[in-house]
């Protein structure tokens, strides 16, 4: 039926009124932006990188050194089993990718090699989750009581995938917190990751954030020598000589007291004090208690709190901390401090990153493109106007308008979003454009058709609406399952935002083109009650 009710004619009135107060941030100028309140003067749409320029790098996971990290980890898992079992060794030393010994009493050979085969683990396929049936490590035994433990390329190379993965969410919480807007992570071949981040015109503070392990770690300071000693001659084994922040060498037992791991909150401020930028942070139930154990055992001595590999401070311990939380102070100005918060609470990454390729990219080609695309949907949108109005005379001027709705809705739902805006996706809108139109020409031609067929004016109108309802909704739905997939699937980045792009304006699509398209044909009707067809 033509007839609305003022419940449904005033929620359709009310749903257009909030997408143009939505849409509408985007047009006013800054002085306007100032004085509007804060959740409508953030309501804008996001340029992407190509659009507005930014920082473009691309980033290896430092194969080398997961390499070593998990040798120099495997070693410490074979020193462990063998005390377990009580199986005496000697020259337990690492080279390359193998751990190499020699038991003391070579009829424990057997016995070693079946413990230590249980540190290997089934290499997993990460695209279906199975297992390739290789193992990680191997071992192997030679005369006079030798062991190897070997580690596999392809337990490595499956770890080298695994660390890609886990940086790009890590890599996604640091520049998050930066404050920009949808950046664009995403895998490049085995080892690579490419970062993308839209309107950051300050690439080095960018590198500095990423190219930070942030591997935070609580140790003992070992006094049994000096620096300059452990320096000249030789360390403990257990201990190791660092370098703080100040230039200073400090000698650092190699055992963690306490992980990063176990940090839940970190946070820049001030000391009350001596006004100096610190951080603070705070522990989880396990990382609290054992920084208390520490420090109850400890009290007296001096304790480095290490960033890796560097002491960031090395403070005396002189009363328990038993409340779970602490602060670093190390001459930070306020960025520092706040960038090593921000690197804290993002965790750590499992790999160092290295830099292969950095651009900054500027927006002139994005005020180029934008230019060229407003021209483009000028031309368009003159001559889908004066064919509407042509052929289908006052129903063609309510088909546009709905159009327009149609467009500000679709910056209206991006800006409230937060949705990026790529030249892929101004392809989106104008490809959902033409499709609103010809929704509007499927409802247009059935309303003849009814005519043709001897109905009245009225009838033929309501007809029609209802005849073209389900073709319009069979072709959005199939569109709009396609363009889900294409989201789901397509990675990140230029696909993606085409697909979000497109979405949207299908959603769009059917309720202007349908819904607010017969509330202007049912009104002009209720007005002017007319014999025939303006079509």
């Amino acid at each position: 039926m033509l007839h609305f009710s003022r419940f449904k004619t005033a929620a359709i009135l009310i749903i257009t009124a909030l997408g143009i107060l939505f849409a509408l941030p985007n047009v006013l100028p800054p002085s306007v932006l100032a004085v509007l309140p804060s959740w409508l003067a953030s309501s804008r749409v996001t340029l992407g990188l190509d659009l507005q320029g930014g920082s473009h790098i691309l980033l290896e996971v430092d194969g080398q050194a997961l390499r070593k990290e998990r040798a120099e980890s495997v070693r410490d898992e074979v020193r462990r089993v063998l005390r377990e079992q009580r199986i005496g060794y000697s020259n337990l030393s690492v080279r390359d990718a193998t751990i190499s010994l020699r038991l003391r009493d070579p009829a424990d050979t057997q016995k070693a090699v079946t413990e230590l085969r249980t540190l290997a683990s089934p290499v997993t396929n990460t695209l279906f989750g199975n297992t390739t049936g290789e193992m990680d490590l191997t071992v192997s035994s030679g005369a006079d009581g030798a062991v190897t433990v070997a580690l596999t390329e392809a337990g490595l190379n499956a770890r080298i995938r695994g660390a890609v993965d886990q940086s790009i969410e890590i890599v996604r919480r640091r520049i998050d917190q930066l404050g920009t807007v949808e950046p664009n992570i995403q895998r490049q071949g085995a080892d690579r990751l490419l970062v993308q981040v839209p309107g950051l015109q300050d690439p080095q503070r960018l590198k500095s954030l990423l190219g930070q392990t942030a591997k935070l770690s609580f140790r003992m300071i070992d006094q049994s020598m000096s620096p300059e000693q452990a320096l000249q001659g030789r360390p403990p084994v257990d201990s190791e000589v660092l370098q703080g922040q100040d230039g200073h060498p400090y000698l650092v037992e190699k055992q963690v007291r306490v992980s990063g791991e176990d940090l839940t909150d970190a946070q820049a401020g001030f000391d009350n004090n001596t006004r100096e930028p610190i951080v603070s942070f705070r522990f989880n139930s396990n990382g609290a208690r054992r920084f208390a154990t520490t420090t109850q055992e400890a009290v007296g001595r001096p304790f480095a709190i290490v960033l890796d590999n560097q002491v960031l401070s090395a403070p005396v311990i002189r009363e328990p901390i038993l409340g779970g939380s602490g602060q670093i102070s190390g001459s930070f100005t306020v960025q520092q401090a706040n960038d090593l918060a921000i690197l804290l609470r993002a965790g750590a990454l499992p790999a160092p990153l290295k830099v292969v390729e950095e651009r900054t990219v500027g927006p002139s080609l994005g005020a180029d493109s934008i230019e060229s695309g407003k021209v483009a949907a000028y031309v368009a949108g003159g001559l889908v106007a004066v064919f509407m109005i042509a052929i289908y005379g006052l129903f063609g001027l309510f088909a546009l308008i709905a159009l327009a709705i149609h467009i500000i809705f679709m910056f209206s739902l991006q800006s409230i979003l937060g949705a990026t805006l790529t030249l892929p996706g101004i392809a989106g809108v104008v490809l959902t454009i033409g499709m609103a139109v010809d929704s509007n020409v499927v409802i247009f031609e059935r309303i003849r058709d009814e005519a043709r067929e001897g109905r009245s004016a009225i009838s033929a109108i309501d007809k029609g609406f209802v005849n073209a309802l389900g073709t319009i909704l069979d072709a959005n739905i199939t569109a709009l399952a396609t363009a889900v997939i294409l989201f789901l699937l397509g990675g990140s980045g230029p696909v993606r935002g085409f697909a979000v792009t497109y979405i949207l304006g299908l959603l769009t699509t059917m309720f202007t083109a349908y819904t607010l398209t017969r509330l202007m044909i049912a009104t002009w009707v209720k007005w002017r009650r007319p014999a025939a067809l303006p079509i």
